[in-house]
């Protein structure tokens, strides 16, 4: 399975791993997590039975290969709020590699197909929340906590990062377009939260305040040809 790169992505720099990957018939790299459907990829769908071997043997969720000391979790807005992701980490260059090259994160107003998934596809666990959030977190991290969602599912606990880079639209985002996402996205949180009760609304609003720590410290400007 090989086939020449899609021409939105030939300008951006695969890092070795990622070189190594097979191309699908639309030209972009398949990861090392992407589940066979009829002997054809489909982005949409993680192998579950590959999330312990990534816990368990230390390995990249993007390439496949062993990781290093260093973390990088791909996190929405609301997982920097929450701590919480449901896919295992990767070496930041396939992560960098990621954000930059794959269509969903590239295409904010992109939305993910839903016709043609398996008869047994079930959605991530803990509280997927459906929507595009734009903008994406490179969080870099040495330690994380796997756990159980108390539906049969894991999620994964990250730790304090070493670093973190946001992401928009394929380049650095900007301050606002952060912003924009991480207000778009609160209210759903703060729904559960309301229902939980007012300690849930006061750890809510620490967790908020600690997130918003890791935001870009800066608007970045972009020139427009």
């Amino acid at each position: 399975m090989s086939a020449p790169l899609h021409p939105s992505i030939t300008h951006v720099p695969r890092p070795p791993r990622i070189a190594r990957l097979p191309v699908d018939h639309r030209g972009y790299p398949v990861p090392w997590f992407v589940v066979l459907v009829n002997g054809q990829p489909d982005h949409r769908i993680i192998d579950s039975a590959k999330l312990p071997v990534a816990h368990q043997e230390h390995r990249c969720w993007i390439c496949g290969d062993p990781r290093g000391r260093y973390l990088t979790f791909l996190l929405g807005p609301m997982c920097t709020i929450t701590r919480t992701v449901s896919e295992p980490p990767s070496h930041l260059d396939c992560a960098t590699y990621a954000v930059q090259a794959c269509p969903f994160m590239t295409r904010p107003h992109m939305v993910r197909r839903e016709a043609g998934l398996p008869d047994d596809w079930r959605d991530a666990p803990g509280l997927p929340l459906h929507r595009n959030p734009g903008v994406v977190c490179l969080w870099t991290t040495r330690t994380y906590q796997p756990f159980g969602d108390g539906k049969g599912g894991v999620l994964f606990r990250v730790g304090d990062p070493t670093s973190t880079a946001w992401y928009c639209e394929g380049r650095p985002a900007t301050l606002g377009e952060v912003e924009a996402s991480l207000t778009t996205g609160l209210p759903a949180l703060q729904e559960v939260a309301d229902r939980e009760g007012r300690e849930a609304r006061v750890a809510l609003q620490l967790m908020t305040t600690q997130a918003r720590r890791y935001l870009p410290r800066q608007e970045v400007v972009h020139e427009h040809a």
